[in-house]
Order: structure tokens, then C-alpha cells, then sequence
């Protein structure tokens, strides 16, 4: 996949991962359409993108709004933009006990890392195609490949999204349709702070796995080569990884681990 010069939209743009990738991007003179819900931080990331060397517009929404949505894709659209690829890092997690946590948490969990990923994909899903191809770029989590403590929803919700998009890469096979789905372990974001609890407050704390984890820039190189490489499925960031490795080789191990393992260290 030829990056240089393309036009990419990126949703989760304002911070971390999306962050990261955005800044990356815009080192190879491309032209990038930033998304999140936050306007102000969204328009400190285009600064910086535009002094790196590309050209940016913001569309800010919420991943839940979906008319808001499928508005910013038509006003895109109708300007004559093309877009090459699509690269989606917005998102929410959970810190609960799933026995206390309401089906409403469930559902809104669902409703950002799920249903509003495949959303925004399936409104330029007919524009790409019908460009001749692109890239789509899907962010699940090592948790979207096993289940651990205090995750049920957001493990749910990564699980639900490579059987989407490995079910979409079957059906676009001869429409030169590039998917890549990330599993990254920890990245030192701010995805614990902002998690949800059962009461659908934020966490508000920073678990310590994720602050001693890889940074956002190391991870967007990471997404970047393996993007060139035309990868299927991206497997980093650190020893949460290995679990993944476990439970495929070592299933009993893995089990006995699973309900051992203090998911906030």
C-alpha cells in the first residue's frame, strides 16, 4: 500500500494512537481528514500535521451520532475529495465486573467500538470500492483475540469486529480492498483514564500496564510499515501479546492464567 501522497481519514484523531498515526501520515505529504468528538483537540492535532507537511480538514462527531456522521462523509464527498484510506482508532473502554455491570454500559460500549466503526466504514465502503480500492485500517486490541478481568464488554466488542471486517475482506477480495486489523497491547494512552465503569462514569485512573507501555509514536511506525507490508493482522506492544501465543498453544495455561491475571498492572 503506497501511503505518499494519499488522502486518509482518521477517526480518533485527537489523542493517542490516532494521534500518533496522524502525525506520522502527515510526514509523507498527505492529506488527512481528522475525526473525534473533541473540536479543540482536533484542531491542535491539524496544526501540527499542516507544519509537518499536510493538508487537513477536521470533521468532528461523536462515533454514536450517526446522522452527524454519515453528514461529514456526504460534505467530504461532495467536494470532490478522494479518499485512499480510512484508519479507525476512536473508541472507549470499560473497567467493570460484567455480574455488575448493566446492559446499557453493554450496549453504549457496543455502540462506539462496534457499531460506530463499522458505520463510518460502511458510509465510504462504496466510495473506496468504487475508486478502485484502498485501505481500511480496524483498531482491536489483544483482548479482541482472548477475554480477561473487568473487560467483558470491551473484549466483546473488539471480538465483533474481526468477524465484520475478516467477513468484509472475504467479500471485497477482488475489489483491491487492503484490511488491516491492529491488536495492540499496551500503549501508554489515555484509553484506562477514559474508560467507563458500570455506572458509565470514567475510571479516571491511569493503570500502570498502560503507562509503562509502548508509546503512541513507536505504535504508529509500527501500524505504518506494516500497512506497506500489506499485513492482515497487526500483533505488538509489549507482554500482554504473549497471552495471545498462550492461548493458541497452550489453552490450559491460558485458563488458569486468565482469571489470575490483575488486568490493571
Amino acid at each position: 500500500m503506497k501511503l505518499e501522497g494519499g488522502t486518509f481519514w482518521i477517526t480518533g484523531a485527537s489523542s493517542g494512537i490516532g494521534e500518533g498515526v496522524a502525525y506520522e501520515l502527515a510526514k509523507l505529504r498527505t492529506k488527512l481528514i481528522l475525526s473525534g468528538r473533541n473540536a479543540e483537540a482536533l484542531a491542535r492535532v491539524a496544526d501540527r500535521c499542516q507544519s509537518l507537511g499536510a493538508a487537513t480538514r477536521i470533521e468532528a462527531f461523536d462515533l454514536t451520532d450517526y446522522e452527524r456522521m454519515q453528514a461529514a462523509v456526504d460534505s467530504v464527498l461532495a467536494d470532490g475529495v478522494k479518499i485512499d484510506g480510512l484508519m479507525n482508532f476512536g473508541g472507549i473502554s470499560q473497567r467493570s465486573l460484567a455480574v455488575e455491570t448493566p446492559v446499557s454500559i453493554d450496549r453504549k460500549v457496543m455502540e462506539v467500538n462496534f457499531f460506530g466503526t463499522i458505520a463510518i466504514t460502511k458510509a465510504l465502503l462504496p466510495h473506496i470500492i468504487s475508486n478502485g480500492g484502498g485501505l481500511i485500517v480496524v483498531t482491536s486490541s489483544v483482548v479482541g483475540k482472548y477475554g480477561i478481568t473487568f473487560r467483558s464488554a470491551y473484549s466483546a466488542s473488539k471480538h465483533a469486529l474481526h468477524g465484520f471486517f475478516e467477513s468484509l475482506r472475504a467479500e471485497t477480495a477482488k475489489n483491491n480492498l487492503q484490511i488491516t486489523i491492529l491488536e495492540p497491547g499496551r500503549i501508554a494512552t489515555n484509553v484506562s483514564l477514559n474508560a467507563i465503569t458500570k455506572t458509565g462514569e470514567k475510571y479516571g485512573i491511569m493503570d500502570k500496564g498502560q503507562a509503562a507501555g509502548m508509546s503512541p509514536e513507536e505504535s504508529a511506525r509500527i501500524i505504518l510499515r506494516a500497512v506497506r507490508r500489506g499485513k492482515k493482522e497487526v500483533l505488538y506492544g509489549g507482554k500482554a501479546t504473549l497471552l495471545v501465543h498462550i492461548r493458541r498453544w497452550f489453552p490450559r495455561l491460558f485458563y488458569y492464567l486468565a482469571s489470575r491475571v490483575d488486568s490493571t498492572k
